[in-house]
C-alpha cells in the first residue's frame, strides 16, 4: 500500500519550514494562558450551489466544531460554566449576494418538508443558525450546525476560505481564549464544461428526455427528492432506487469528467493537506475512481457514512479509527483527531495559510507548520530521534529544560514513559 503520509502525533515529518505559502496573513494570538480552544470545519470544504432556481445539489451550510481544554498536570475538557461564540470575519448576511437569495426564496419548497419548517429567514440557515452567535455543548464539545455562509465577503470579494472568530468566555462573561477557524464554502461547480453556458436546464433536459421525469416543469428540484443523499441526512437510495453519490459517479465515470469538474475546483482546492494533494486534488488517491465510488453502492459503502480511513495508507495500528470516520474519531486525553491534525482534506500543514493559524497560535509564530504537539516543530524527525530517556530528561517534570508541544496543554510532563499514554504514536479511542 502506498504511503499518504498522514499527519499525526509524531509519526510522520512534514515541511522544513513555514512559508508564505504555511504562513497565516495576520499574526496569531499569543501562547495560551490557563485555556486551550481548538476549533476546526467537519468536512474540510462545503459545497452550495450558486443558484437555486432549477436543479438544486446541496444548501449554504457549514458546521463548526470546538473543543475547550483548562491546562494542567491532566488537562480537562471543559463542557460547563463557559459559552463559546463565533462570528464569520467580514460576512454579515448572505441574502442579496449574487444568486444565494433564491435559496431563502425557495426554501419551503425545497427544504421545508425534509427539515420540518414553514417559512426560513433571511440569512438564518436551515438549523435555526446565523453567521453569528453562541455554539451548542454537544456532549465533548460545542458545535453550530448550518451556518448559512456563502463565498462572497461584504465588499464583494470572493474567498471560499472564510474565517471564523471564536471566544470562549466564563460564566461571567469574560474572555477567557481566542482563536480563529476555517469555514469552507464554494460553488465552484463546472456543469458547464459539458453541459453548456445554462448547465442546469440542460442537465433537466437531458434528465427528462432519457427518463420520462419533468424536472423541467417542476423547477426548482430538489436532486435528494428522488436520489437519497445522506448528505442531508436522507439514509436510502429514495424513490429512484440510487443513492444521488452512485447516480452521479456513475454517469460521469465514463464521460471525462475529472473529480474537480463537481467538486471544487482548481481555484477552491477542495483538497489541500500538503502531504496528501496533487493538482487535481488527489481525490482518487483515497475515493478511487468514479467508476469504483458507483459500483461501491451500496454494495460494501452508504456514501458519507462510509468513508476511506487513515489506515488505508498508514501502517501503525493506532490510527486505525474503526468503524469512526477521521472526523470522529477521538484519541489522546479523549480529543478529536481534527481538533490537533485539522479538517478532512485540510490536515496540517495545509496549502492554505488561514488553515494554519491554530499550529502557529499554539506553538509560535515562527514555528514549523506542524500538527499541534507535534515532536517536528522542533525535531527534523517527528519522532525527535534518541532514546525514550532522552525525551525524559530534557522534557519531562515540572520543570523542564525545554517545553515542548505537550505543554500546549500539559502543565508538566511525568518522567515516567510508562505514563505516557501516546508514546510516540497517537491512539484512537472508539
Amino acid at each position: 500500500m502506498r504511503k499518504a503520509a498522514f499527519l499525526l502525533l509524531s509519526i510522520f515529518p512534514i515541511v522544513s519550514s513555514c512559508s508564505s505559502a504555511t504562513s497565516p496573513t495576520s499574526k496569531p494570538a499569543a501562547a495560551p494562558g490557563d485555556y486551550v480552544v481548538l476549533a476546526w470545519n467537519d468536512l474540510g470544504m462545503h459545497c452550495l450551489n450558486p443558484s437555486y432556481d432549477k436543479l438544486v445539489v446541496l444548501p449554504p451550510y457549514n458546521t463548526v466544531w470546538v473543543q475547550v481544554i483548562k491546562r494542567g498536570a491532566k488537562p480537562e475538557i471543559v463542557m460547563a460554566n463557559v459559552s463559546v461564540e463565533y462570528r464569520i470575519e467580514g460576512n454579515t448576511y448572505s441574502y442579496g449576494k449574487r444568486n444565494y437569495g433564491q435559496f431563502w426564496d425557495n426554501a419551503v419548497k425545497l427544504f421545508g418538508t425534509l427539515f420540518g419548517f414553514t417559512s426560513l429567514a433571511h440569512d438564518v440557515g436551515l438549523m435555526g443558525n446565523g453567521l453569528a452567535g453562541q455554539m451548542a455543548l454537544a456532549g465533548d464539545h460545542f458545535v453550530v450546525v448550518g451556518i448559512p455562509l456563502t463565498p462572497i465577503n461584504d465588499d464583494g470579494t470572493w474567498d471560499p476560505y472564510q474565517v471564523a472568530d471564536i471566544t470562549v468566555k466564563d460564566a461571567q462573561g469574560a474572555v477567557l481564549v481566542k482563536t480563529k477557524t476555517v469555514v469552507p464554502t464554494s460553488d465552484e461547480m463546472h456543469c458547464e464544461k459539458c453541459h453548456g453556458a445554462d448547465p442546469f436546464t440542460d442537465i433537466m433536459s437531458k434528465h427528462d428526455a432519457a427518463n420520462g421525469t419533468d424536472l423541467a416543469g417542476t423547477t426548482p428540484r430538489l436532486c435528494a427528492d428522488c436520489h437519497g443523499s445522506p448528505a442531508l441526512g436522507l439514509m436510502n437510495p429514495g424513490t429512484s432506487g440510487k443513492f444521488l453519490s452512485k447516480a452521479i459517479h456513475g454517469f460521469h465515470a465514463d464521460k471525462g469528467a475529472s473529480c474537480y469538474d463537481c467538486h471544487p475546483g482548481p481555484q477552491t482546492q477542495c483538497s489541500r493537506s500538503a502531504r496528501h494533494t496533487a493538482t487535481d486534488g488527489n481525490c482518487v488517491w483515497c475515493h478511487s475512481t468514479m467508476a469504483q465510488v458507483a459500483s461501491s453502492i451500496p454494495a460494501t459503502r452508504i456514501p458519507w457514512v462510509n468513508e476511506p480511513k487513515c489506515a488505508m495508507c498508514h501502517d501503525a495500528l493506532d490510527v486505525d479509527t474503526g468503524s469512526l470516520l477521521y472526523r470522529n474519531a477521538k484519541g489522546h486525553g479523549q480529543l478529536y483527531c481534527a481538533s490537533c491534525h485539522g479538517s478532512p482534506h485540510a490536515m496540517i500543514p495545509s496549502l492554505v495559510a488561514k488553515d494554519n493559524y491554530q499550529s502557529l497560535q499554539y506553538q509560535g509564530s515562527t514555528s514549523k507548520v506542524k500538527s499541534i504537539a507535534s515532536c517536528g516543530v522542533c525535531h527534523d524527525s517527528s519522532r525527535g530521534g534518541g532514546e525514550i530517556g532522552d525525551f525524559a530528561e530534557t522534557h519531562g517534570g515540572a520543570k523542564p529544560e525545554k517545553m515542548n508541544g505537550c505543554h500546549i496543554c500539559h502543565t508538566s510532563v511525568s518522567t515516567d514513559s510508562a505514563k505516557w499514554p501516546h508514546a510516540y504514536t497517537w491512539k484512537n479511542s472508539n
